[in-house]
């Protein structure tokens, strides 16, 4: 077994690929990312680097996003962006970290690829503390456990953000003016409920989550990176207009409030559990870390331009999702129903 395979050497030569005594770990993970360090090549069937980073953008980019502009009043105007960078910075070094972990366990178990779990149990067992080695596989369960219960939470904030904002865009369609300068509806028609629209697009994401192949589902990636950009510009066509004085927002908020932006934050860098799994399935993984620092740059610049944009424009009257403070005029208030798969398929 690959376990007691690994307690039955050193721990000490765990810590890279061809690391001496005398070397410290970090030593040799370094070494380890040099140009004569292992390399994984993917399969001929794989998905390509521009598939790769539609998949990236796709699963960070979601319904956090229109969050931001609320979680940067909750952190400043000032401390808002710069915590967005500190916080993109660590997501974009810890999956870094994560996938040269991958690949030294990969070349000394001989494994094609391994995953999040097995990434963690493998470097728990060669960890200099024998409580940790002992109870290895542990780390491996608890990883797991809550991969699955972050991506359900996801899934669910994704059904129910579909569902909603079909459902008031619906009910506001005979309320919608030309005017967008003005955020009232005229007339509501009243339709079914929202549990009614979420039976009604449950079919398709059922089938949908059958397609396994990455390759294959690059089309929808694509198809819900296109409505996304789309639905972003005409938000940023909007709040860049007429920006009011921001010296009248605070540069720092109350400490009170600064863990409801963390929250968000890190709710909206929500793409580490799909980096391994985007890898393991490249045609070509060696050109993964330029897809994942570039992606991940396009994604932090996005993050705090809207944030900070939405703020600046919205002030104090933000909402919770910056979609909310949008006009219902013909062009700007259909963003919801255009958006709403983009942001929601994940």
């Amino acid at each position: 077994m690959s376990t007691q395979r690994l307690r039955n050497e050193d721990y000490r030569d765990y810590s890279s690929t061809d690391v001496s005594p005398e070397e410290s770990p970090s030593e040799g993970l370094n070494n380890f990312s040099s140009s004569g360090s292992y390399q994984r090549f993917g399969e001929s069937n794989g998905t390509t680097w521009f598939q790769t980073l539609i998949h990236l953008l796709k699963s960070n980019i979601g319904t956090g996003l229109l969050g931001l502009p609320l979680a940067v009043r909750n952190a400043g105007i000032l401390m808002g962006p710069l915590s967005l960078l500190v916080i993109g910075l660590v997501a974009v070094h810890c999956m870094g970290i994560l996938v040269k972990c991958a690949h030294h366990f990969c070349h000394r178990l001989n494994k094609p690829f391994v995953d999040y779990g097995d990434t963690v149990m493998y470097g728990l067992e060669a960890s200099p503390i024998s409580w940790l080695r002992n109870n290895a596989r542990w780390g491996r369960h608890t990883v797991d456990f809550f991969l699955i219960v972050t991506q359900l939470g996801f899934c669910c904030v994704y059904f129910v953000f579909l569902a909603d904002n079909f459902k008031q865009v619906i009910e506001a369609a005979n309320g919608t003016t030309t005017n967008c300068h003005n955020n009232e509806t005229v007339i509501l028609t009243p339709t079914m409920d929202s549990r009614l629209y979420m039976l009604a697009f449950l079919p398709f994401l059922v089938l949908l989550v059958f397609v396994r192949n990455l390759r294959a589902l690059s089309i929808f990636s694509l198809l819900a990176n296109i409505t996304m950009v789309v639905s972003l510009v005409m938000i940023y066509q909007f709040i860049v207009q007429d920006i009011p004085d921001p010296s009248l927002l605070p540069l720092v908020a109350s400490w009170q409030t600064y863990p409801l932006f963390f929250g968000t934050a890190v709710f909206a860098f929500e793409g580490i559990g799909m980096v391994l799994p985007l890898e393991n399935k490249m045609k070509d993984p060696r050109k993964f870390s330029f897809i994942l620092y570039g992606g991940m740059a396009i994604i932090t610049v996005l993050y705090i331009s809207l944030g900070s944009l939405g703020y600046l424009q919205f002030g104090a009257k933000i909402q919770g999702s910056i979609t909310l403070n949008l006009p219902n005029c013909w062009y700007v208030g259909e963003d919801g129903t255009l958006g709403a798969p983009g942001f929601s398929k994940n």
